[in-house]
C-alpha cells in the first residue's frame, strides 16, 4: 500500500468518526432539554428535519422553533443510538442508525418507550461535517404497562 492509499483510508475513518460524533452530540443536545440554540449549530444553513407526527422544518430558524415547541413538549429525553451504517462520498455521506429512547412528556407525565429509525444525509461544510437531512421514523412507541406488540 502506498502513502496516498493509507492517506487516504485514514481521512474515510477519520470521516466515519466525525459523523458518529455529529450523532452524539445530536443526541447530548436532545438530551440537554432539546436546546433550540444549539441544535442549530450541526445542520447545515439549509438543513432539514423531519420526522413523522412531528413534521418538516426546513433551514434554521424552523429547526430552533420545532426544537423550542420539543422543549416545551419533552420534560425528560434520553437518546441512545445503535448500528450506524455510514456511506461516504466526497463532501457528503448518509446514514442509518437505530435509536430507542426513554421520554417523559409534560403533558400528564407521561412516559414512553421509543423506537427510531433514523435516515441521515450529511454534508462538509468547510472541513466540518453537518446534517443536511435528518429523517425519524417511529418504529415504536408504548408506555408503561402497554405491549408494543402488533397483531398479525
Amino acid at each position: 500500500m502506498d502513502i496516498g492509499q493509507l492517506a487516504s483510508r485514514i481521512a474515510h475513518l477519520e470521516d466515519l468518526e466525525a459523523i458518529r460524533r455529529l450523532k452524539a452530540r445530536y443526541c447530548e443536545i436532545c438530551d440537554a432539554d432539546h436546546d433550540p440554540d444549539r441544535i442549530v449549530t450541526i445542520f447545515a444553513a439549509d438543513g432539514v428535519w423531519e420526522g413523522a407526527g412531528f413534521g418538516r422544518a426546513e433551514g434554521h430558524a424552523a429547526i430552533r422553533a420545532l426544537f423550542q415547541q420539543f422543549r416545551q413538549m419533552v420534560g425528560f429525553a434520553h437518546h441512545m443510538v445503535m448500528n450506524p451504517l455510514i456511506d461516504i462520498d466526497g463532501d457528503r455521506a448518509r446514514g442509518t442508525w437505530q435509536f430507542l429512547g426513554a421520554f417523559t412528556f409534560r403533558e400528564h407525565n407521561a412516559a414512553r418507550w421509543v423506537a427510531v429509525r433514523y435516515t441521515d444525509d450529511y454534508v462538509r461544510i468547510g472541513g466540518e461535517w453537518l446534517f443536511q437531512h435528518l429523517r425519524a421514523e417511529v418504529r415504536l412507541s408504548a408506555g408503561p404497562g402497554e405491549s408494543w406488540a402488533v397483531p398479525r
